[in-house]
């Protein structure tokens, strides 16, 4: 029989990441399906490429605003309630975007939704670092980050055969009938989520008290090894300089995620291809890198290592975005943007370790929320400046290699500070 600790990992793994990894694909999905819909959308509301890059991007000023409070009062309420209530609130929102037909109630509607999602992500990466210890973090976070490419795998085919086949339906554009499909499934998980997440190990109780007890012993064990200067204070934390190096560095990846995920749908239809093909089309990149970012978690784990498993993935995806300029052929500018996404999006799952190994208790609610705030601010900023290029006469290879400089920002800053972090490999 496996020893209790296996048993208890085991168990966390089955019972709780299915759900997470559930409500963080609907929760990408809902936030970039407005890229799909522009295929439609933009013409019907007359909506240019700056303002599509302010409206995709606006979602993140509400995000960053409300995401330090809601990590804030999760910590003191319970995941289980308040990621219920996150699920819920962003689902309804996002249905409702169906029904508008101004441009600037459409920004006002994204920008809310923005707010009501905030703190979800923050909140499921603070609460595995009370289920998960140190050594199996990585990947545990690359299953649940996988929900991203994963949620474009399934959700590109998905949204463009929907512009097309629901097109007309009861009246309604496919865009519209996109945005009220993909908003159901966050409801309903919000509601299952309430009824089976448990806030703590301690609370579990489908773990025995043998396996309860070496997963917290374990867990404590874990938060000896690094003993933060900051474990306590969530103003220490939201003013320690390791926080902000880590901010202002997955703001730079933020960008080149951001930036590209927003933009190639469109990227790609120019290729005369229909909505459906290029949903298929979109897709492919994003499933090359759910298995890269797995790989790339693993190895992270089974070596101890996290600084150069970001900074290394950095470099080569602003290498890749800086080549865009210089290609022509569609079929060597979509391997290079796989190559930048495969890269940028196996960056964050060691990422997020990073500061989960500096910081406990409150101070890593709050390090946590301010870091992802910061970096999803990029989700503004990534949009934009690839719209706002392109509408200045850029071509969407040059707008794309722009992103280029964000991405050796990010490697550069995180490589910048020593995070006093020792080495916790995976044992064999």
């Amino acid at each position: 029989m496996p020893p209790p600790l296996s048993r208890a990992l085991a168990k966390v793994q089955y019972r709780i990441l299915p759900l997470l990894i559930a409500g963080y694909f609907t929760a990408y999905l809902d936030r970039v399906n407005v890229s799909f819909a522009a295929l439609q959308m933009n013409a019907d509301l007359s909506i240019q490429p700056e303002a599509f890059g302010f409206i995709a991007g606006v979602f993140f000023l509400g995000y960053c605003l409300f995401e330090v409070p809601s990590n804030i009062v999760m910590s003191r309420v319970g995941a289980r309630i308040w990621l219920a209530r996150i699920m819920v609130t962003w689902g309804l929102l996002s249905a409702s975007t169906a029904f508008v037909t101004d441009v600037k109630v459409l920004a006002v509607l994204r920008f809310t939704l923005g707010a009501a999602e905030a703190g979800f992500f923050p909140g499921v990466i603070y609460y595995l670092t009370n289920w998960v210890p140190a050594a199996e973090r990585a990947r545990v976070v690359s299953i649940f980050m996988m929900a991203v490419p994963i949620s474009t795998v399934v959700g590109s085919p998905l949204s463009g055969w929907i512009l097309d086949a629901w097109n007309g339906v009861l009246g309604f554009r496919g865009w519209q009938w996109l945005f009220v499909l993909e908003a159901v499934p966050a409801i309903v998980l919000g509601v299952i989520c309430f009824f089976v997440l448990v806030d703590t190990p301690a609370k579990a109780k489908w773990l025995s008290e043998e396996e309860r007890d070496a997963l917290l012993a374990r867990l404590k064990a874990d938060r000896e090894v690094n003993i933060p200067s900051h474990s306590h204070s969530i103003r220490g934390a939201l003013t320690d300089r390791r926080v902000l190096v880590l901010a202002a560095s997955c703001f730079g990846t933020g960008i080149g995620l951001y930036g590209l995920g927003f933009w190639l749908p469109q990227i790609v239809k120019s290729m005369s291809l229909t909505n459906t093909e290029t949903g298929f089309v979109v897709a492919v990149p994003y499933l090359i890198s759910a298995l890269f970012m797995w790989a790339w978690g693993r190895h992270s784990d089974q070596t101890g290592e996290r600084i150069w498993h970001i900074a290394i993935p950095n470099f080569v995806a602003a290498a890749a975005f800086a080549l865009c300029a210089f290609v022509s052929s569609p079929v060597l500018l979509l391997v290079l943007l796989t190559i930048a996404s495969a890269c940028t999006l196996s960056i964050f799952p060691v990422f997020w370790t990073v500061p989960a190994a500096i910081l406990t208790g409150p101070a890593a609610a709050a390090g946590i929320a301010l870091i992802n705030s910061v970096a999803n601010s990029s989700g503004f900023f990534g949009p934009y400046l690839v719209g706002f290029a392109k509408q200045q006469g850029a071509s969407s290879q040059y707008a794309i290699a722009l992103l280029a400089v964000f991405m050796l920002a990010g490697a550069v800053l995180v490589l910048s500070m020593d995070f006093g972090i020792k080495k916790i490999a995976k044992k064999s």
